[in-house]
């Protein structure tokens, strides 16, 4: 069956860095466009970062642009997020999102900025 896992969340404080990655199986990897979503407590879960199948194309929230690259690796099946100048307002539950004929979702993992 398919699964996106995503791993490299933790503790980072203000101003700090963390590369977050998201390991795929079970799926042809490069059909699929990749995203990352994020969930803060209380809030609805949003767009955080999108690549195309041969990661041409890029595009982020506003909220991060300058700040968060989304990136791939084909060959490995991944999906990465290099966060860096962390503010508290990412800390989140970050998601990442595998889109063609079929929408998957991995479980998440929780990403803190905090001094």
């Amino acid at each position: 069956q398919v699964q996106l896992v995503e791993s490299g969340g933790g503790l980072a404080q203000p101003g700090g860095s963390l590369r977050l990655s998201c390991a795929a199986s079970g799926l042809t990897f490069s059909n699929y466009a990749m995203s990352w979503y994020r969930q803060a407590p209380g809030k609805e879960r949003e767009l955080v970062a999108s690549i195309s199948v041969t990661g041409g194309y890029r595009d982020y929230a506003d909220s991060v642009k300058g700040r968060f690259t989304i990136s791939r690796d084909n060959a490995k099946n991944s999906v990465y997020l290099q966060m860096n100048s962390l503010k508290p307002e990412d800390t989140a539950v970050y998601y990442c999102r595998a889109r063609w004929r079929r929408d998957f979702w991995g479980q998440g993992t929780q990403v803190t900025v905090s001094s």
